[in-house]
């Protein structure tokens, strides 16, 4: 029986290491078919539609579809370089990213740390169940909710009147939009936000703690010492994925606001493809605009891992 086996392996009738591997996944059969729908999902809504990238080479029309559009090489990358309107979409997304990342990217973090100090149960639960809230709103009620304290007829507006000061109407004011819209996210999930850093302040040992207010460590030293490098893994991670996203902060909150305030200020990648995509028809330079914002944001996640590990760090992969 030995021969024959080794004899069937020498024909390469018989592969042990692929036996062995249709009998794992045949053991484990009811865990992939668990896995099937998560699958299905990517690969049908986010890997096969990587497909239709290929009209960014061409002048795309949906009545000749794929095969029959002219193609066109890389004109529709130099227009971006032309496009006025293009410059003022990239600029904006650009200078509420940063905005982004400087007070919405923290923010989460410091509201964790806060609940993390609460000491009553009760307490911390009521503070987690209420700035969970408005994670769960939609941007048309957010925006709306916004409209009645920062709009024309809102709160401010109205105290500034019975007080006999001039009412500005923040949210139709092109020089706030910026901040404003920062200030709406981080309303919106600075407490969804903290659930992962909740979570990854759960992991940090408590002798920790104890060893260094031994040593006389206050609470910012205990803080700087323990709490932060045991989290900052976490940190890293977050960030990394953040930057992944750079060019993409969002299509409704934007959308919604664009009427009151201009396309001067409120023109970001999101709403600019549509505009140009879905409204004017320009389909092909607007899958140009997606394929290298995709592309950046590639770049930035290799680039950002790459210095993390750098500095010792595990990365994202």
């Amino acid at each position: 029986m030995a021969q024959a086996r080794s004899a069937a392996i020498g024909k390469g009738t018989l592969a042990p290491s692929r036996v062995g591997l249709w009998r794992r996944i045949w053991q484990e059969r009811w865990m992939y078919l668990f896995i099937i729908p998560g699958a299905l999902y990517f690969l049908i809504f986010q890997y096969l539609p990587l497909l239709g990238n290929v009209i960014a080479f061409q002048d795309y029309s949906p009545f000749l579809g794929f095969t029959g559009s002219p193609w066109v090489g890389f004109a529709n990358f130099s227009k971006l370089f032309t496009d006025s309107e293009f410059a003022v979409a990239l600029r904006n997304t650009v200078v509420i990213e940063l905005l982004q990342l400087l007070f919405s990217f923290p923010a989460p973090l410091i509201l964790a740390l806060i609940l993390n100090s609460i000491i009553s149960v009760r307490a911390k639960r009521a503070m987690q169940s209420i700035v969970y809230l408005p994670h769960f709103l939609s941007w048309v009620i957010v925006i709306a909710l916004w409209e009645q304290v920062f709009g024309g007829a809102g709160f401010i507006d109205q105290l500034l009147r019975n007080q006999g000061l001039t009412p500005i109407n923040i949210m139709s004011n092109p020089g706030f939009f910026k901040p404003l819209v920062v200030l709406q996210s981080m309303w919106k999930e600075t407490g969804w936000g903290t659930i992962i850093f909740l979570a990854a302040l759960t992991t940090i040992d408590t002798q920790l703690y104890e060893a260094a207010a031994l040593d006389g460590a206050n609470g910012f030293r205990r803080l700087w010492h323990v709490t932060l490098p045991g989290i900052r893994s976490i940190i890293v991670l977050l960030l990394i994925l953040r930057l992944g996203t750079a060019l993409s902060v969002g299509f409704e909150q934007y959308y919604l606001q664009q009427g009151a305030v201009g396309p001067g200020a409120a023109e970001v990648l999101d709403t600019f493809t549509y505009f140009r995509g879905i409204q004017d028809g320009d389909w092909s330079f607007a899958t140009t605009v997606g394929l290298v914002r995709g592309v950046v944001g590639t770049l930035l996640v290799v680039g950002s891992n790459a210095v993390a590990k750098r500095f010792g760090e595990a990365g994202v992969y």
